[in-house]
């Protein structure tokens, strides 16, 4: 396995208890270049991985709380008349940095939300007609609570699409529990850990995340999942009907996401079973079904890997 990669896995482990899954899939989505959502209820960690992971390189980290009354440009930044210099000046916002914690994001109204669709996707801001590049790598994880409910915004489709991956924290066992208590009761181990890369190691951990191999016979098995989710009802697959399949950058993001967890595997090709563990986080939020229950977009998308065909081959480099 990767050194860099090897060195954050430990050092977030200093922290947390028991999330390696979740862990993986963090790390997948930051060396794939995507973005991720992390939802679950309170008080199950969120912020905490999310800054494990941030103290955990040596780069520019930023927060924003949403609320109901945050503006785009406290997000993305504005243009202000400085009358000593007598001319606009662009003041950055907080997106202006590596990696963005976007806390409680639906929190904010759509219009809000929105503001992050352009540094998301394209990688830069444009306010008053001028664009600004941001700063590389660039990662957006943003937290929701999905049981709550006044106050806030669903997130819109496109904005869900922006999203590579979206996580769950999962349950603590007992035993994992009892651990947590041990080891917070006299200590804070989020306040010790240090950083153990930089930006240049992320850089090149992305760059081979893009030369992973990717075997024809998988190749198409990826385009069968995502045309089968375009199939209407997805008959066979225990799913109820869809009103709209996975998207052309939910195809990209499988491919993407599925080189990244194998080299988050400490493999420079990809498996069947690495685009099996990344399907349901990179293509159940991105399905429009008549119902928003997330467990039955979590349930076609577990029909559609049951249903579709796996080839088989050796998958190595030749």
């Amino acid at each position: 396995m990767n050194q860099t990669i090897t060195a954050i896995k430990e050092n977030i482990a200093k922290v947390m208890i028991g999330k390696g899954e979740t862990v993986d899939l963090l790390l997948t989505a930051l060396i794939s270049g995507g973005h991720v959502l992390l939802e679950d209820v309170p008080g199950m960690g969120k912020t905490v991985l999310a800054k494990a992971l941030a103290k955990s390189m040596d780069m520019q980290f930023g927060r924003i709380q949403f609320t109901p009354d945050l503006l785009p440009s406290d997000v993305t930044g504005l243009s202000y008349y400085n009358q000593k210099q007598g001319r606009f000046v662009f003041r950055e916002g907080p997106v202006f940095t590596n990696l963005l914690l976007a806390d409680e994001i639906n929190r904010a109204t759509p219009r809000t939300q929105s503001s992050l669709l352009e540094c998301m996707g394209e990688g830069q801001v444009t306010v008053d007609g001028d664009t600004r590049n941001l700063a590389k790598p660039f990662f957006v994880i943003a937290t929701q609570n999905p049981v709550e409910t006044l106050g806030c915004f669903p997130l819109p489709e496109a904005q869900m699409d922006r999203f590579m991956m979206k996580i769950s924290m999962g349950k603590m066992q007992k035993q994992e529990e009892r651990e947590m208590i041990d080891r917070y009761i006299c200590d804070e181990p989020l306040q010790k850990i240090s950083p153990v890369c930089g930006v240049e190691e992320i850089l090149n951990l992305q760059e081979e995340c893009r030369n992973v191999f990717v075997h024809n016979d998988l190749r198409n098995y990826i385009v069968e999942l995502v045309q089968a989710s375009r199939s209407g009802s997805m008959e066979g697959t225990g799913a109820v009907a869809m009103r709209q399949g996975i998207s052309p950058r939910g195809t990209l993001a499988l491919l993407r996401s599925s080189q990244g967890y194998a080299l988050v595997q400490g493999r420079d090709y990809v498996v069947p079973e690495d685009i099996k563990a990344v399907a349901v986080p990179a293509l159940a939020h991105r399905l429009l079904a008549e119902t928003d229950d997330y467990r039955q977009k979590v349930a076609s998308i577990q029909g559609l890997l049951q249903s579709v065909a796996v080839p088989t081959e050796d998958w190595k480099r030749p």
